[in-house]
């Protein structure tokens, strides 16, 4: 009988182990592309997004498989789909009212709290790696403009002409968006309400838990299309579009900019983690599907927790996004399927 029971508590034991190395060796990686109407797309275009989609999880995972950071793998991941012109970030960013890309980024480290972010650059090619500079090699935080463009550049980040940011769909947006505003007679204020509503809309962005357990958050957008007067939105803003912290999760948002800043949106998910003591799913449902519609918002967030838990909740028709865990299991999604 004791021999049985040495060899019962050898097996759990045994068991016990095995399950706390798992535990350490356990990484994700989520990704999203933007969130909006999507009612358009052909087989063809959505194959195609879910192939950008897929280059990009690949380019973090495989950064994250050998041991990598989980900074470096969102910086990747999301460089890659800066260099995508299918998203609205880096090529292939919406045009700006008076027809300049006016691009906006963000990253935070969860095992610190340190963050990095850029807005309104028109001149750096991967504005994630501007934000990130930041973050690294200054005392700020947030940096804007001109100053944000002599930073980068100064920092070993790459510059090109505005005219590298140009796509001719988005051009064509554009003059569609400020006819549509023209129509209304919210030219003059700026309010964009055109029938398209996923004129509003598109960013990029990651979240990552990586083998030693730390957590890290980006976001990169080209903001909305026919934006004026140097609109900045949530992609740029640290606990509204992106916050990251070792002892919650890791939150990277998409959607209409101004009710996720008024929402702090990030960190609310966040806080209702680490203060309320809610789940991930909880908290990042209540957010998307209660406290944002209640406002008159849209729109969509990825998220990880310390644990490795996902969720990618959105309460628009669509929003592209996917994931990618230790074992290489890849996914890939739009629609609500």
């Amino acid at each position: 009988m004791k021999f049985l029971i040495s060899i019962g508590l050898a097996l759990i034991c045994a068991i016990g182990v095995s399950s706390a190395h798992d535990a350490t060796r356990r990484f994700v990686l989520v990704v999203h592309g933007g969130a909006g109407a999507m009612g358009n797309l052909t087989v063809p275009q959505q194959a195609a997004y879910k192939a950008g989609l897929s280059r990009a999880l690949a380019a973090g995972y495989a950064i994250l498989k050998t041991g990598g950071s989980s900074l470096d793998a969102i910086t990747a991941s999301i460089k890659t789909l800066e260099d995508d012109s299918l998203f609205n970030a880096g090529k292939g960013a919406v045009f700006a009212y008076d027809g300049r890309n006016e691009l906006d980024a963000s990253i935070m480290d969860g095992r610190n709290l340190m963050a990095g972010a850029v807005a309104g650059v028109t001149t750096v090619k991967n504005p994630i790696t501007a934000a990130r500079a930041v973050m690294e090699q200054s005392p700020h935080v947030m940096l804007a403009g001109r100053g944000a463009e002599q930073f980068a550049a100064s920092h070993g980040c790459t510059i090109v002409k505005p005219s590298y940011f140009y796509t001719a769909g988005r051009w064509l947006d554009l003059q569609k968006a400020k006819k549509s505003m023209a129509e209304k007679g919210s030219h003059k204020t700026g309010m964009l309400q055109p029938g398209n509503k996923d004129w509003k809309y598109g960013t990029v962005g990651a979240v990552a838990l990586d083998l030693h357990g730390n957590l890290a958050a980006g976001t990169s957008t080209g903001g909305m299309t026919a934006k004026r007067w140097n609109r900045v939105g949530d992609s740029p803003v640290i606990g509204a579009g992106t916050y990251a912290n070792n002892t919650s999760c890791a939150v990277s948002c998409t959607g209409w900019g101004e009710y996720f800043i008024r929402l702090s949106m990030a960190k609310s998910v966040s806080d209702r983690m680490e203060l309320a003591g809610e789940t991930l799913q909880n908290a990042a449902h209540t957010m998307i599907y209660e406290k944002l519609p209640a406002l008159g918002g849209d729109g969509g967030l990825i998220a990880v927790d310390k644990s490795g838990n996902i969720i990618m909740p959105f309460n628009t028709t669509g929003m592209f996004r996917g994931f990618v865990r230790e074992d290489g299991m890849m996914s890939t999604a739009i629609y609500k399927d």
